[in-house]
Parts: structure tokens; sequence; C-alpha cells
């Protein structure tokens, strides 16, 4: 606390400042994990990726890559030990609940523009997800 407030004395000397004092956001629960995984597979199993320059199957764990690049519209890359590029993938365990609940809808919307069939056990899934949204 004392640290927080020789920073704040020490930023009001040098100009205006801006402190903002908030709660942290929780991370994903389990049980909004445990959404995901159904619904990957759905996908996974329904539609193909050009990966390399060809149009195959990709697993659970590469489309789940493709939608959380797409959901922060950022892809992270890193030079292999080789001198070739690698694209890194994104922890959902660190994502915010809020930005999970994000990642759900953005799989949801690219299956109904893609003609997604949804399993039964998706399907469950995404009627609580909506449940506990209408509630919030």
């Amino acid at each position: 606390m004392q640290l927080v407030w020789e920073m704040v004395n020490k930023a009001l000397r040098e100009g205006a400042v801006e402190v903002v004092l908030r709660r942290p956001s929780e991370i994903r629960s389990l049980s909004q994990n445990a959404k995901l995984w159904p619904m990957l597979e759905d996908v996974a199993s329904q539609k193909q990726l050009i990966i390399d320059g060809a149009l195959v199957w990709a697993t659970r764990e590469d489309w789940k890559d493709v939608f959380t690049s797409a959901l922060r519209r950022h892809q992270r890359m890193a030079q292999g030990i080789d001198g070739g590029m690698v694209v890194l993938g994104m922890r959902t365990s660190k994502m915010r609940k809020q930005e999970f609940s994000d990642l759900i809808e953005l799989i949801y919307a690219y299956g109904a523009e893609n003609g997604i069939q949804w399993s039964e056990k998706a399907q469950a899934v995404f009627d609580t997800y909506r449940e506990v949204q209408e509630a919030a």
C-alpha cells in the first residue's frame, strides 16, 4: 500500500494523473472450459482448414488456436530455432470470464454462418450458457 501511495505522489508532482481502483476480473472457470471442447469437436469434425496450403481436417486444438487468434485479432509469432517462424497458440486458461464468454459466442457465430450441426452435448452446453448469460 505504501508503494502505491509513493507512486501516486510522484506522479502527481509531475502533473495530472488518473488512478483507478477495481477488483481484478475473475479467470474463466473450469465449467466454462468444459463447454469449449464439445464445440471445438463439432467444428473440427465438420469443417476443414487450409493448413500449409492444403485443405485438411484439423484437430480441435488447431481450431482453438484459430478462434482465439480471431477473438484477439492477433497472432503471436516467434522465430524458431532453425530460423523459421512459429505461430504460438493462446492459452484460454488465462482468459477472463468475459473474454472466454466472447470466445464461446464467436464459435457459435462461426457455426451458424458455416452450417455446423451442434451435437447434443454442445447444444446442452450452449443452452446452459444462455441461461447464465440471461440471469447475469
